[in-house]
């Protein structure tokens, strides 16, 4: 038999939500399991009111980024129309469609205080001829049920009742959701619809379409297995809002997620791989990933643990590989990439980039995530020390004991071996002296030199920077903190 063949079909109207991220990877696990399995990517664009061009750009970047390649596509469902009026024809003649002129205040109107959901079929029996306001609405079996058969949630019935008879086709012409992604899967030979939870109402409807299309095109194409994954849920276990929740996967990219880590963590949203182990090698999540093994209980995207996860991808980095992944964010004058609306806070003559392959080993073990590593390296490329108001006073501004040994250490570090372990022990000897352990006694150093009272290793970070620089900055937060 011929391997799977998958699509994702986002619509570009938004910024690339991580849930279909996930969608997206699923399916792509699927394809690359077989030889000869195929991803498609489809772009349903129809929506033109909603649709952006940018949003399609943003698509094939984050997908690019996140190392999902297609086999086929992109396609547009733009480009379909012909395919589209085919079905609607077929469909018509077969009589499985009818015209409709009703306005939903008609529908509202007839009702009443009846508010049950959906369509009342006021029109289906009244053979109407196509009008300039006549959509076409599909005639749904008023008996029975139509069963889902989903890879992840067993067999899911839908009483016909409760199913209205849905609209096709608007009086425009324009083909609707439901039918246009049957036409497309047909004719592209998908064998697995692989998407979210939201999805699985469209099923039957999609069913009864496939099947009647199947009768009216006098054809027999096997309708696709079908798998809908679990939603996506927040810290209060509701579903993950765009408004107020992190939802772009292209903020992750920006703020500096490796994208293995990305890859890795989207993978154990519902579904996990054998063993204890969480960081799993891409190869292990290909091999053993099952959509039989997902679970249909909703998936918290906890961006702490996926931050965390990062943290422990950039740590395994080699150093090489560091200083190539962390360019973007430090050097971008010379990166073909660059993060969105992000500027490392110095000019591209301040950055020394020997100076940050020094320096680079000692935030490595430190971030969480790359965007992180302007902020901690930012005082060796400045000329001088942004502070952080709240740290400077509670170190040196409001704290005469702090000034005095900032006082001591522009003393004594001006004659020490300017090495790391030499200024770690001569600032244990000024501490001890005024009463103060080495975390007290550094902390003044430290938002003299830095700006904050956090940042890399203190005392490599001093032989990095220099004598002469680093007595300026002491004197200067003295000069500061007499004003």
């Amino acid at each position: 038999m011929a391997g799977p063949r998958v699509r994702f079909a986002p619509s570009p109207t938004g910024y690339f939500h991580v849930g279909s991220a996930r969608s997206a990877l699923f399916n792509w696990f699927v394809a690359r399991q077989h030889d000869d399995g195929v991803f498609i990517l489809r772009i349903e664009d129809t929506d033109t009111e909603r649709n952006r061009e940018e949003w399609v750009d943003g698509i094939l970047s984050a997908m690019d980024w996140l190392g999902l390649d297609l086999d086929e596509g992109p396609f547009r469902q733009s480009d379909n129309q012909a395919q589209y009026a085919t079905s609607v024809a077929a469909l018509n003649g077969g009589g499985y469609l009818y015209y409709c002129d009703c306005t939903g205040d008609d529908v509202a109107k007839r009702k009443g205080d009846n508010k049950t959901p959906g369509y009342d079929g006021f029109c289906r029996d009244r053979g109407l001829d196509q009008g300039p306001l006549t959509a076409l609405r599909f005639k749904t079996p008023r008996e029975g049920v139509t069963t889902v058969p989903d890879l992840i949630r067993g067999d899911v019935e839908f009483a016909n009742a409760t199913i209205d008879d849905f609209v096709v086709a608007k009086s425009s012409g324009a083909v609707l959701y439901a039918l246009a992604n049957v036409t497309d899967d047909r004719n592209d030979r998908i064998s697995h619809v692989i998407r979210g939870e939201e999805h699985l109402s469209n099923a039957p409807k999609q069913m009864m379409l496939w099947e009647a299309l199947n009768d009216a095109l006098h054809e027999d194409v096997a309708l696709p297995a079908y798998a809908h994954l679990p939603l996506l849920v927040n810290e209060q276990r509701k579903k993950l809002s765009k408004r107020k929740d992190p939802v772009a996967t292209e903020s992750y990219r920006d703020q500096g997620y490796l994208p293995e880590a990305f890859v890795n963590y989207l993978a154990l949203l519902g579904w996990s791989p054998r063993g204890d182990e969480e960081i799993v090698p891409l190869a292990t999540l290909i091999e053993q990933f099952r959509l039989e093994d997902v679970s249909h209980s909703p998936a918290f995207f906890d961006v702490k643990k996926m931050a965390h996860m990062n943290g422990e991808y950039i740590r395994s980095l080699t150093p090489e590989e560091f200083l190539a992944q962390s360019a973007p964010w430090v050097n971008p004058w010379s990166s073909a990439w660059r993060p969105t609306d992000r500027e490392p806070g110095w000019s591209e003559d301040q950055f020394d980039e020997a100076l940050y392959a020094k320096v680079a080993p000692l935030v490595q073990e430190r971030v969480a995530t790359l965007g992180e590593i302007p902020a901690m390296v930012g005082f060796f490329f400045s000329d001088g020390v942004s502070y952080d108001e709240t740290a400077f006073a509670k170190s040196v501004g409001n704290d005469p004991l702090g000034q005095t040994l900032l006082a001591v250490a522009v003393e004594r570090f001006s004659d020490v071996d300017w090495r790391a372990d030499a200024l770690h022990e001569a600032t244990i000897e000024i501490g001890e002296a005024l009463g103060l352990a080495l975390r007290k006694a550094q902390a003044p150093i430290r938002c003299a030199v830095t700006g904050t009272l956090v940042g890399p290793p203190l005392f490599e970070s001093l032989e990095l920077l220099g004598r002469e620089r680093t007595l300026q900055r002491l004197r200067d937060a003295l000069a500061r903190s007499s004003q």
